[in-house]
């Protein structure tokens, strides 16, 4: 069975590599796993295929970018209106997974929005 152990949170020893030493603006030359790599310990904002969206802590995840995250709030969009559920930990199949956000949230741009 393949485990989440290529790519995990502060525990994993890491080699130094060009990633962690490139700036900002070196962004467009990393690759995306390196890119989510960076994200480790960091809050995410996971956009989902259908209507759900996830945000919380990514612990981990592997070359087909499942993910481990922790701390998690999952927003469920249906004609009612939005739903909150909050959880410990999920694992997200990287396959359902449309789009992701480091440090971002959902309700910011609730906040933003309103505003205008």
């Amino acid at each position: 069975s393949r485990q989440l152990s290529r790519h995990q949170g502060p525990t994993a020893p890491r080699a130094p590599s060009v990633c962690a030493m490139a700036s900002v603006s070196a962004a467009p030359s990393y690759l995306p796993l390196a890119l989510i790599d960076k994200c480790i310990g960091s809050r995410i904002w996971v956009i989902m295929k259908g209507d759900k969206e996830i945000v919380g802590t990514l612990r981990g995840f592997d070359d087909y970018v499942n993910m481990v995250i922790d701390d998690v709030k999952e927003y469920t969009f249906t004609a009612q209106g939005k739903k909150v559920t909050h959880l410990e930990s999920i694992l997200l199949n990287g396959a359902n997974i449309t789009m992701m956000v480091p440090g971002g949230n959902p309700e910011e741009d609730d906040v933003k929005g309103s505003g205008s």
